[in-house]
This record gives C-alpha cells, structure tokens and sequence, in this order.
C-alpha cells in the first residue's frame, strides 16, 4: 500500500496545489468522506464546505463551493468552481459567496414557482453556504 497519493486541486482560475497526500477529506455532495491512497475508483460532486489536505507539509484547508472530486487508486483530482485557500477567505469573500447563493435561491423563486427541485437545490446550496460560513468563523451577516 502507498503512502501518499497524488492530489490536486484545480479552479477556473488556477491550479491551487499539487501535493503528495496522505489524505484529503472532501465535502461531498452526499457527505464529507476521506480519501486515501488505493482508494476505490469514485467520481462526486461537491457541496460547499471545507476541503482538507493532509500531506508531509501538514494540514492545508481550502474553502470550495461546488465542482466534482475524481478518485482513484494513485489520485485524486477535485475541480472546484470556486476554489480559495482557507487562509485567504475575509469576511468580503464570505459575504460575495453568500450573496451569489442568495441571488440564485431568488431567482429559483422567480422562474420555478411551481417546481420545489430548483427552488430546494438553491435553497440548500445557501444553506450550505452559510452552514461553512459558521464552521469558519465568518457570519453571513
């Protein structure tokens, strides 16, 4: 069994790490899961939530909002609509994420009135939002 496996994490922007991973937890659609080397192949999509990569460097937390994880044997690539390094993330930041969430539940109101589905994927992506929000010690307000 390997050590380490291959990570990267990717946004429309930039390529923010590439690193020998011991693991990486991943805020996955359907929960949050670990993957480590030889993990079984999986291909998820991402809530918004706190991505964690724990490597020889020591522990790495990136604020992702959505996009898809890839994991395999040797691999793990996650391609991130949005993508910033916990570090990096201000209240500003916070509050745009926030704010793009709470425009979209608005116009899933407007455009769905008779569909929950939109209206309940919106309203759960603020939900989401605002819940990563609170785990990093930023408010939505």
């Amino acid at each position: 069994m390997a050590d380490t496996v291959q990570f990267d994490l990717v946004s429309p922007e930039r390529l923010l790490t590439s690193v020998a991973a011991k693991e990486v937890r991943i805020p996955g659609a359907e929960g949050d899961m670990t993957a480590m080397p030889d993990h079984s192949p999986l291909i998820t999509t991402l809530r918004p939530g706190i991505l964690k990569v724990v490597s020889a460097e020591g522990e790495a937390d990136y604020v992702v909002t959505g996009g898809f994880a890839e994991i395999n044997a040797d691999g793990i690539s996650v391609l991130a609509e949005k993508a910033i390094a916990r570090e990096d993330v201000t209240q500003e930041h916070f509050k745009a994420l926030v704010d793009e969430a709470t425009d979209k539940l608005a116009k899933a109101q407007e455009v769905y009135v008779n569909e929950p589905g939109p209206v309940d994927d919106a309203a759960k992506l603020l939900a989401d939002m605002v819940a990563m929000g609170d785990h990093i010690g930023l408010s939505a307000n």
